[in-house]
């Protein structure tokens, strides 16, 4: 499989974007290189390999959770736009 300069037009058409012909040539160029070099991993083989999610382990590195006192609601309006009834203040997002 090969992309052509129509397949680089239609996608380009797709996403809104305006390309002049050496970039049409120059993505052309650039994704069947990349369909060549997935052609080349197709070639192996893989019967033995367990399949992965992650090529690397994955290590939760997060910390256990520990409760701690809140910030006084006096501190934490001082950063808010406004404020009403001890709360802040945001536009409607909704009518």
């Amino acid at each position: 499989m090969s992309i052509t300069i129509k397949d680089v037009e239609h996608v380009a058409s797709l996403a809104r974007l305006e390309l002049s012909d050496r970039e049409k040539e120059q993505f052309t160029e650039q994704l069947n290189a990349i369909l060549k070099y997935a052609e080349q991993l197709n070639a192996l083989d893989t019967d033995h390999v367990e399949p992965t999610s992650h090529a690397m382990p994955l290590v939760n590195v997060m910390r256990e959770d520990a409760v701690k006192p809140s910030l006084p609601i006096e501190k934490v309006l001082l950063n808010a736009p406004d404020e009403e009834e001890g709360q802040i203040k945001v536009p409607a997002v909704l009518e």
